[in-house]
């Protein structure tokens, strides 16, 4: 039995880095399954409450980690408030039409439309969209990093 619950909990933790190309896939509830599934069918005492402590710390900024550096750089190229809105959105709308490289594309050209829109020249809608880009590509790497930690202390806790 233990190895069908390791399988999952391994094949939880994979699902979470899916998520990160399709955010339809949430990767941070996908991890703590791994986690929860470890508690609750393997050992309800090695993962005390500093482990779930730092989860918790480290989900938040897990969380935060997309919405900021996203908001971060369509603002520092320029972009406006609906821009940075605008771009949230299709992330998430662009994980659905070819993925994963809708992903990249819809928000970089719901962007550059949304600033034309807006009466934006092309050179400041294409910089905005540029950031947009920046920000999606700067806030998964944050999350990859930040996940691997999490996988990491897992597997620590539980082998000391």
């Amino acid at each position: 039995m233990d190895i069908v619950i390791w399988i999952l909990i391994i094949a939880f933790f994979v699902l979470s880095f899916v998520g990160i190309l399709f955010p339809i896939i949430p990767s941070v509830l996908v991890l703590w399954l791994g986690f929860l599934a470890y508690h609750f069918f393997i050992d309800n005492a090695e993962l005390g409450w500093v482990f779930y402590s730092i989860m918790v710390i480290f989900t938040i900024i897990l969380i935060g980690a997309d919405v900021i550096a996203n908001s971060y750089f369509v603002k520092k190229y320029g972009g406006s408030k609906r821009g940075e809105q605008v771009a949230a959105v299709a992330v998430i709308v662009g994980s659905f039409i070819v993925p994963p490289f809708g992903i990249l594309v819809v928000p970089f050209v719901a962007v550059l439309v949304t600033e034309l829109i807006q009466k934006r020249s092309t050179k400041e809608a294409f910089r905005a969209s540029v950031g947009s880009f920046i920000g999606f590509l700067s806030g998964s790497l944050a999350k990859v990093v930040i996940q691997l930690i999490m996988i990491i202390w897992f597997f620590v806790t539980i082998a000391f």
